[in-house]
């Protein structure tokens, strides 16, 4: 499974949830409809997310932004 997956909580938001649930991340970057775009380094830690955040995961893949560069390392 993919450990990419689009949130529809605030970067901050995401940000501050897996640091308190410690999963690594990859890359976290908003989305231009609104939401998070998240990649966590371990398919585990995507799992994790999925099955404490299912309700927030967008149902279908969004447009990313087409040139983001990311603010300062996660």
């Amino acid at each position: 499974m993919s450990r990419a997956i689009d949130l529809t909580l605030a970067e901050d938001d995401v940000r501050t949830w897996c640091t308190k649930h410690k999963i690594p991340v990859s890359v976290i970057e908003p989305l231009p409809s609104g939401g998070t775009h998240l990649v966590c380094i371990t398919g585990a830690g995507a799992d994790e997310v999925r099955l404490r955040l299912g309700k927030q995961i967008m149902p279908e893949v969004e447009k990313r932004f087409r040139f983001y560069r990311a603010r300062a390392p996660f």
